[in-house]
């Protein structure tokens, strides 16, 4: 090296950190990217959650009670139906999206160091979990003891079959729409304390 020939000043160098902080990082844990996402993810899981709370409502409010109102052939009829026709992609998108888009919106806050917006949002995920239990151990089963009694021209007791299926499954979907409800009032919480962190830069 010759002796004309000087080293760059320190202050030419760019700094892999910054007051202790990596570049790419946040100050308050995570990356960058994943703060980014934090807000479209908490959003989207906010509306997948309000869908399926609407979807459960619908059958509370209008659904049910309409067929209710008819004879008990029409009623097992109407439900095999209807229970054939939600298995569909749009319906799974959204049933299974909702705890995706949850759970991983939980676990973006936390990364973000937003502490109360993740817990929030960590409710909802508890919340919607146990939605989905009630789904898995109550409606489904239910679903397919009425799809097993076969084609209603076959059925003799449409009474019989109705009876052991309309009370439990009724409430069972009660208690899913106050659950998802529930959820969804705790992702708006979440997702007012975002926005109310990302207006004060954190």
């Amino acid at each position: 090296m010759r002796s004309d020939q000087r080293s760059a000043p320190v202050s030419y160098a760019v700094p892999s950190a910054i007051g202790g902080v990596r570049q790419g990082s946040s100050p308050y844990g995570g990356t960058v990217g994943q703060g980014r996402a934090a807000g479209p993810v908490l959003a989207g899981a906010t509306i997948a959650m309000g869908l399926m709370a609407g979807l459960f409502f619908a059958f509370d409010v209008s659904v049910m009670p309409g067929l209710a109102a008819g004879d008990d052939r029409t009623y097992v009829t109407a439900m095999q139906h209807i229970n054939s026709s939600i298995e569909n992609g749009m319906f799974g998108l959204v049933f299974v999206g909702a705890f995706a888009a949850t759970g991983v919106a939980a676990w973006l806050q936390h990364k973000a160091g937003r502490r109360q917006a993740a817990l929030w949002a960590a409710g909802a995920t508890v919340l919607y979990v146990v939605a989905l239990m009630v789904t898995m151990g109550v409606n489904i089963p239910l679903n397919n003891e009425l799809a097993a009694a076969g084609d209603p021209s076959q059925i003799h007791d449409f009474a019989g079959v109705r009876a052991k299926f309309e009370g439990t499954w009724v409430a069972a979907n009660m208690l899913r729409t106050l659950l998802c409800t529930a959820g969804l009032a705790a992702l708006s919480r979440s997702l007012v304390l975002h926005g109310r962190f990302s207006r004060l830069g954190r």
